[in-house]
């Protein structure tokens, strides 16, 4: 069974992706793809308790900086 913090965490994760996604006009599963790649995902993951009391806009942009240094290409 998944406690509350991994659901909220996997909910959270989830809705970012699918935002991220509609900014650029990627599938989700594009655009899941290309934050793994690029370190986003592990972002999310490290940063959980403080990124997720910023507005999802927030998260985005952290997201673009953060994938950025890493060697991708999207931003704002």
């Amino acid at each position: 069974m998944i406690n509350d913090k991994a659901k909220n965490i996997a909910e959270y994760i989830s809705v970012v992706v699918s935002e991220f996604a509609q900014k650029f006009s990627m599938s989700n599963a594009a655009a899941y793809k290309y934050l793994r790649k690029y370190s986003g995902i592990d972002f999310l993951l490290r940063q959980y308790d403080v990124e997720h009391t910023f507005s999802i806009d927030d998260a985005i942009e952290d997201l673009c900086e953060i994938c950025k240094r890493k060697g991708g290409n999207l931003s704002l």
